[in-house]
Formats: structure tokens, sequence, C-alpha cells
């Protein structure tokens, strides 16, 4: 099976204790992004992002300075950069060398600039949500800009094998699914609160890094065994779950 995950706002650029890594796949669908996004001045990347002036003006730099080739001097592994919600729950500081080729051969993270990542790509700081409403010579928006191609190469990883969606919607909608050649299970996270069921943000985004975390340290290659997680609570819900969405509560 192959695990999708969505990316984090926060980024750690502090020195990687872990030192292999891979070649983001995208280059050129990369650098043509970032020379649209080099053209943007601040006030444009403000408008276009809905971010305060200082982080436009960070994004602006950070587009302006980006290079060519991705190197450990410029760069950092996607897996140990990313550290919002969901990457606090992955317990990244502590993996083993086969813990990482586990992720490496069956975690992907989805990007609105990189398009999909293997967990030891290297990355450059950036922000750019796969919502945001950039137009460039392929669209009017960052879902129409990766069209098939996010799901044509999970079709390659993935081989025919389930994709358990632990991404976001915003995320997940650049997988185009008419494209996809595997079943997708998608996996939602409860909490109990004044007599039912409900999304909480914050809990569910760790919940997925919980279960990234879970699988990539039991080594979990049928989707079936994710049914055995209970990390901080959960247990999943039969009667809550069918064949495709899988419902797991606390």
């Amino acid at each position: 099976m192959l695990i999708l995950i969505s990316p984090a706002k926060t980024l750690d650029y502090s020195t990687p204790n872990f030192q292999e890594y891979s070649q983001p796949e995208f280059t050129s669908d990369i650098k043509s992004l970032v020379s649209v996004m080099k053209k943007k001045s601040s006030k444009d990347i403000a408008d276009l992002m809905k971010v305060s002036d200082s982080l436009a003006n960070l994004n602006e730099e950070r587009f302006k300075t980006f290079q060519k080739e991705f190197t450990p001097d410029n760069s950092k592994q996607a897996l140990l950069a990313f550290k919002g919600d969901v990457y606090t729950k992955i317990d990244v500081d502590n993996y083993s060398e086969e813990e990482f080729e586990f992720a490496q051969n069956h975690l992907r993270i989805l990007s609105g600039l990189y398009g999909l990542l293997k967990p030891l790509d290297l990355i450059q700081p950036y922000r750019l949500e796969m919502g945001t409403r950039l137009e460039t010579k392929k669209g009017k928006n960052l879902y129409e800009y990766w069209d098939t191609k996010i799901a044509k190469a999970i079709n390659q990883v993935a081989a025919g094998k389930p994709v358990v969606n632990l991404a976001s919607q915003e995320y997940f909608k650049a997988v185009d699914l008419k494209t996809l050649k595997s079943p997708v299970i998608n996996i939602h996270f409860k909490e109990h609160r004044d007599g039912k069921y409900q999304v909480i943000g914050l809990f569910a985004k760790q919940a997925r890094g919980l279960m990234t975390d879970f699988a990539i340290k039991n080594r979990i290659t049928y989707p079936e065994d994710l049914k055995t997680f209970n990390v901080e609570g959960y247990e999943f819900s039969e009667p809550l779950s069918d064949h495709s969405d899988w419902v797991f509560v606390r």
C-alpha cells in the first residue's frame, strides 16, 4: 500500500540527523512554478496567499533566491523539513535506516510546489499551498497545473495496490481519481463531543501523523492491519465505516 499525507506550512531547516537523500521527481514543473513566483512582489504574494506582510516578504525572498539544483547545503529532506501538526507526531528523530527506507517506499507527500514528494527528497524552503489560485499557462490554479501528473506518479509507485489517504481534502483533490489505478481508502478521525462523534481539525491532523508513524514503525503493507491502530486512545469503528471510508474514534 501507499500512504499519502499533506505537507506543512511550518518548516525546520536545522541540520538533519539523517544524511541519505533523494531528488524531487518533477524538476521541470518545479522550475516553471518557481519562475512564475519569482516575478511576484511581496504584495502580490500577500494578496495571492492571504498572508501577513512579514510572511509575504519571507516568501518573496525564498522564491527570488530559489536554486536550480537541490543540495544538502540549500535543501533538507521533506520528511525532516516539514514540522506542522501532522509531522510533530511522526517520530523521525528516532527512525532507523530501515524505517526511513520503509517510508521512502510506502509514503508520499503531496505538495503545491513539488507535486509529489518521496520522504527523503530534498526540498528548498517554500510556501505554496495546493489551494492557491496561481495562474499559469496550464490553467487558473494548481489543480489545473498538476492535472493528471500526480495520479500518474502514484500509479507508478503503487502499481495498483491500495492508496491510504491521510491527506487533507485540499491536497487529495490534486489526485485525479479518473487517472488513478488504485483503490482508495480514506481515513477519518473523530472525537466524542456532546454525545456525538465529530472531526476536530487539530486532533485530526495529529492523528494522521500518529497513523503514519504507526505504519512506518510496524512496517504495515496491508491496509487491513491499520485497523489495529490504537495509539493515544483511538480505535477503529466498524459501525461508522464502510469499505472505502474508515473511521477511527476516541
